[in-house]
């Protein structure tokens, strides 16, 4: 069972664009996010003194996915100063200390060992790390104490807006952690489309639309498809998540859209209503579920993956 965490957060100069302390209740670690036009200002914070591991995000020149560095000091102040010169692309720091500093050396070396392993497993960011750190040996009481600090860390960036460490959901574990059942997130949903060659699975999520591995999506793009969808179906492309052949493309990895109707948009190449198209094993539309959700409560939602049967979406767009 799942229990409901309280964060507390401590705007410096009552900007929450400004520097920024947050802390879990009952959590031994704290978290400072900093813009790096304000890192001068750190050298007041004891905080940034101390054993720690860091994240440097920026924007990616290319593609969707934002820059990431995840690193570790002794003195986190001093590293982040030296970043300043040799590193441009980032914009804003996340570090996490220890209130009660009991964080050493070898425990930060730790965590960021483990940190750059799940930020890589999960795939939501450019990591700007050139080689993964190996982890330090150390004794197992204190692995197991660090492997204890790394799922209140998780939550607490997540909050904070980070999302770079956390799950995203897959066809096989759809539902998101804590979930119950009064939700549409981790339903399994179904576009069909003979004309354009398009059959895909996806599921609505927290943040969007997952379209999962394997989906295949029309291979002409028409002129309805907005720029912004045509630009990120082209990085996807570029980036090889979605590959392009002669009889359209096909998802190499599970990919995260905004919404149902970006979704529908990219696979069809045109603009496409996604509440409607993307239906369940029974063939209801995401409307439709919402709806009965909303009247009737979860008993009228199926949620297990029966097959797509013969749901087709066979409307077209108005190109």
């Amino acid at each position: 069972m799942s229990y409901g965490k309280t964060i507390r957060i401590y705007l410096a100069d009552a900007s929450p664009t400004g520097i920024r302390h947050a802390e879990l209740v009952n959590w031994t670690g704290q978290a400072i996010v900093c813009p790096r036009s304000r890192i001068g200002e750190l050298s007041k914070w004891a905080e940034s003194q101390r054993p720690g591991v860091y994240f440097l995000f920026g924007d990616d020149d290319v593609g969707s996915l934002p820059r990431v560095y995840i690193g570790e000091a002794e003195n986190v102040l001093q590293r982040l100063q030296n970043h300043l010169a040799n590193k441009e692309f980032w914009g804003q720091v996340v570090f996490f200390t220890s209130k009660d500093e009991n964080l050493t050396k070898s425990h930060v070396k730790y965590l960021e060992a483990r940190l750059v392993q799940i930020a890589g497993g999960i795939g939501r960011c450019k990591l700007e790390n050139g080689n993964a750190p190996s982890l330090p040996s150390m004794p197992r009481s204190d692995r197991d104490a660090m492997e204890e600090f790394l799922e209140p860390l998780r939550v607490l960036l997540g909050s904070l807006g980070f999302l770079t460490l956390q799950p995203l959901p897959n066809a096989s574990h759809p539902k998101p952690p804590g979930s119950d059942a009064d939700t549409l997130a981790g339903t399994p949903m179904f576009l069909k489309v003979p004309k354009r060659g398009v059959d895909a699975k996806g599921a609505v999520t927290d943040e969007g639309f997952m379209v999962y591995a394997g989906s295949v999506g029309a291979g002409k793009v028409r002129e309805t498809l907005s720029p912004g969808w045509r630009a990120l179906r082209d990085d996807l492309i570029a980036a090889n998540t979605v590959k392009l052949d002669a009889k359209g493309v096909r998802f190499e990895g599970d990919v995260l859209f905004q919404s149902p109707s970006a979704a529908a948009s990219v696979l069809c190449g045109g603009v496409w209503g996604g509440r409607t198209a993307w239906k369940n094993a029974a063939g209801k539309s995401i409307n439709d579920l919402e709806k009965a959700l909303a009247e009737h409560g979860a008993q009228d939602l199926p949620v297990v993956d029966s097959g797509a049967g013969n749901i087709d979406n066979d409307f077209e767009d108005s190109d």
